[in-house]
């Protein structure tokens, strides 16, 4: 697992990358929809991951049917994540790891989410990270959501960088496709959803957490230190 060239930015997703709240969403999406009568699948709720809501409004439209009341339901599910993310969901695992190493390379790093402001402030202000990220793009702050390129771009624009110089970190195959057409190095850090061969060709690899992403970032440096001191 490796990297060609350092980065000049990392664009990190927020839900099941940063924090483990996509389970969080599960289990409430599941428990919404157990009290209106009807079940959820693992397959319907793996196509939501990482979506807007427009687009998942759609899909769940097509699951439930076009006579349910979708509005109604995701009220209630954002009630019953609202009460299990009460505390903040948990950080994934190698995420300090990951902003000491950006603190040490003095790399620029920005938050691209379909979730809200609110949201992602919350969240990071739960576990002391307010301020560690020189960017946050949250909903509202672009015309399409994940899988189109625009919460990428925005997050490029905002740390003043080139798309293509950065490096985006996602968990859902709609985030790695919304990485992909903004033109950004994309790593698949997977949570709910596993990586398919779509998602294999579109990254330059597959990681297991961000230990790995931080493993393959520190490489890059050590080997530009070695060089610079020759």
């Amino acid at each position: 697992m490796s990297l060609s060239r350092m980065p000049d930015g990392i664009v990190f997703d927020m839900d099941g990358l940063l924090f483990d709240s996509e389970a969080l969403y599960r289990d409430a999406a599941r428990a919404a929809a157990a009290e209106a009568g009807r079940d959820l699948p693992d397959a319907v709720f793996a196509s939501l991951v990482g979506g807007v809501w427009p687009d998942n409004r759609a899909r769940l439209l097509a699951h439930f049917g076009e006579d349910f009341a979708v509005d109604a339901y995701q009220a209630e599910w954002m009630r019953h994540y609202a009460a299990r993310a009460a505390d903040g969901p948990a950080l994934k695992p190698g995420v300090r790891e990951m902003l000491v190493l950006l603190d040490g390379l003095g790399l620029k790093r920005a938050i691209a989410t379909s979730s809200s402001h609110e949201a992602v402030q919350r969240n990071l202000a739960a576990h002391g990270l307010a301020g560690c990220f020189d960017a946050v793009v949250a909903r509202g702050d672009y015309a399409r959501g994940k899988p189109a390129p625009d919460p990428f771009l925005r997050a490029a624009d905002r740390l003043g960088v080139a798309a293509d110089g950065c490096l985006a970190l996602e968990d859902s195959p709609h985030g790695v496709r919304s990485a992909s057409a903004a033109g950004m190095v994309v790593v698949m850090v997977p949570d709910l959803v596993p990586a398919s061969a779509a998602d294999h060709h579109l990254c330059a690899f597959v990681a297991a957490d961000l230990h790995d992403v931080v493993r393959a970032i520190g490489a890059l440096g050590a080997g530009a230190a070695s060089r610079h001191s020759r």
